[in-house]
C-alpha cells in the first residue's frame, strides 16, 4: 500500500527544524514513509502572520539557545551555534529549492544543516554554500545560478504560502496525512498518529477547532 509522503516544511534559520531533521528519516522509515523536503522562509511566514520569532524577543532569545543545546545533548547529536543568529537563510533555502532529484536534496538539507548547527562554518556567504553543494556531489555553479532564477525563487514563496494555507505559523512543520506537527517536541505525538493510537478523536479536533474565545487583550 502507497503511503502519504511525512511532509517537512523547514527552514535552515531554525535550530528546532535541525534538530526535527536529525530524527525524521528514522521515524519515517519506521512507518513506511518517505520524506517531502519543502524549504520555507520562516520570516516571511512571521511577516504574514505579524508575529515575533523567537530569536527576535531578548529573553527567549538566550533561552532557545541553551533549550536546543539541551535537546541536542539528549539526543545525542551535534550541536554548535553559529558565528550570529538569527542570519539570512535564503540563499540556502533557494538552492534547497532547485534540487529537483528526491536523493539529492536529502544529501544537501542533510550538509547545509551540518554547515548552520554542526560546526560546519556557516551558511552566511554564497561561496560557503557553494562548497557545501558541491561536497554532496552536485554541481554548486549551476545551482547557485538556479537560485536566482524567478523559477526557483517563486518555488519557496509557494512553499511558505503553502504552508500558511495549511494553518502552519512556524519551523518546522510536519504534515502527515492532513495533520499538523510543529516543534521537534512533537516527533513523539507524530510517532504515535502514525501507529494510529492519536488519542485525539475526530469530534475532540473539531470542537477544539471551533472552541469560542471569551476574552481578548486587544
Amino acid at each position: 500500500m502507497n503511503r502519504a509522503p511525512l511532509r517537512f516544511f523547514f527552514d535552515y534559520v531554525s535550530p528546532y527544524s535541525y534538530l526535527a531533521w536529525t530524527q525524521l528519516p528514522a521515524l519515517a522509515e519506521r512507518h513506511g514513509r518517505t520524506v517531502e523536503l519543502l524549504p520555507v522562509l520562516f520570516a516571511g511566514v512571521l511577516n504574514t502572520l505579524g508575529t515575533t520569532g523567537p530569536a527576535e524577543v531578548k529573553q527567549k532569545r538566550f533561552y532557545i539557545y541553551k533549550h536546543t543545546r539541551r535537546i541536542a545533548h539528549e539526543l545525542g547529536v551535534p550541536f554548535v551555534m553559529p558565528a550570529a543568529h538569527p542570519f539570512n537563510p535564503l540563499l540556502a533555502l533557494r538552492v534547497t529549492a532547485a534540487v529537483r532529484d528526491g536523493e539529492a536534496r536529502r544529501r544537501l538539507v542533510s550538509a547545509l544543516y551540518n554547515a548552520v548547527w554542526a560546526g560546519g562554518g556557516g551558511l552566511v556567504q554564497p561561496e560557503r554554500v557553494g562548497e557545501v553543494v558541491a561536497s554532496v556531489g552536485l554541481d554548486a555553479q549551476a545551482l547557485l545560478a538556479a537560485a536566482q532564477t524567478p523559477a526557483v525563487k517563486d518555488q519557496v514563496r509557494r512553499n511558505t504560502e503553502e504552508l500558511l494555507a495549511l494553518d502552519g505559523f512556524g519551523v518546522p512543520t510536519i504534515v502527515a496525512d492532513g495533520e499538523l506537527f510543529f516543534g521537534v517536541d512533537s516527533l513523539s505525538h507524530l510517532e504515535r498518529f502514525l501507529r494510529g493510537e492519536d488519542p485525539l478523536s475526530r469530534e475532540e479536533l473539531e470542537r477544539l477547532k471551533n472552541l469560542p474565545v471569551a476574552a481578548s487583550r486587544i
